[in-house]
């Protein structure tokens, strides 16, 4: 079953994330375990479009990782889906790597656009959803985002373009943990409640456990098969750093890696996590 693949990718995909940015010595380990099973989802669920064969397949969906320090989510899953060796991972921010701090499209085609300048990547979601649309094209868009990301002006600019657009084939996510490299997100700037303010600006707005692989699944299959017009917000509440107990809820390791003997515990409690 697709679920049954989505958790045990979710597994493999935490495990990943946690040696890559242990051999590393940096990166973003707490914000690629909070959006680890929303990746799974995505990509081992049956929702997304895609063929690890063909990249750029012209049928294919179209995934922008808007909170780009969540590279090793993203690498990760694509390595786990066929895109790459697995064994690739280990050379993430390593002297002429692929696998740049954040995502370069110039360097992995499966990467659909470079991310990392935060509030961007909604926009680029936006216009790519509007040339879909304008060349009646079935293929659907999703970006994921930060909580702390939707404190830029820029997400808001595309999501009132996207209502205004009707851009129905757009599907945004917010990965939302509450948490950013300076503390808790409504502490550093209270962006209020997100499910609102975008249905204030006419979307089309649900909520969900984000760890939650079999709700993730059911709702994404949905929102990318509704006709409606209006453009989708999923707001997923998540735990940052996920899986590994030392580093949920803790803002401290949200740009740290784990030492050798942290990585032991972390790949200990993600192994013993049930499938």
């Amino acid at each position: 079953m697709a679920q049954q693949e989505a958790r045990a990718k979710a597994k493999a995909i935490r495990r990943d994330i946690i040696e890559m940015v242990h051999e590393a010595k940096s990166g973003h380990p707490a914000g690629s375990l909070s959006c680890t099973d929303i990746m799974a989802s995505l990509y081992f669920g049956g929702v997304l479009a895609h063929d690890p064969s063909n990249p750029k397949d012209p049928a294919r969906d179209i995934f922008i990782m808007s909170k780009g320090h969540a590279a090793p989510a993203l690498y990760a899953t694509l390595a786990e889906a066929g895109y790459f060796p697995v064994e690739e991972l280990k050379t993430l921010r390593k002297l002429g790597t692929r696998l740049q701090g954040h995502p370069d499209s110039n360097l992995l085609p499966c990467v659909e656009v470079s991310t990392g300048s935060l509030g961007q990547g909604l926009s680029i979601a936006a216009g790519v959803a509007a040339g879909f649309k304008l060349d009646e094209k079935p293929n659907a868009v999703f970006a994921l985002m930060g909580d702390g990301e939707c404190q830029e002006g820029q997400v808001w600019e595309a999501a009132t373009f996207a209502a205004h657009q009707k851009l129905g084939n757009l599907i945004a996510i917010v990965d939302s943990n509450d948490l950013q490299i300076d503390g808790h997100t409504h502490d550093v700037c209270q962006t209020g409640t997100l499910a609102e303010k975008f249905a204030a600006f006419g979307w089309e707005v649900h909520e969900v456990d984000g760890h939650d692989i079999d709700a993730l699944i059911e709702l994404f299959s949905n929102l990318k098969a509704s006709t409606s017009a209006e453009p989708k917000l999923v707001v997923a509440t998540t735990t940052k750093g996920k899986g590994v107990s030392f580093m949920e809820g803790q803002a401290g390791w949200h740009g740290k890696a784990p030492n050798d003997e942290q990585t032991k515990v972390a790949l200990a409690e993600i192994e013993g996590e049930a499938n």
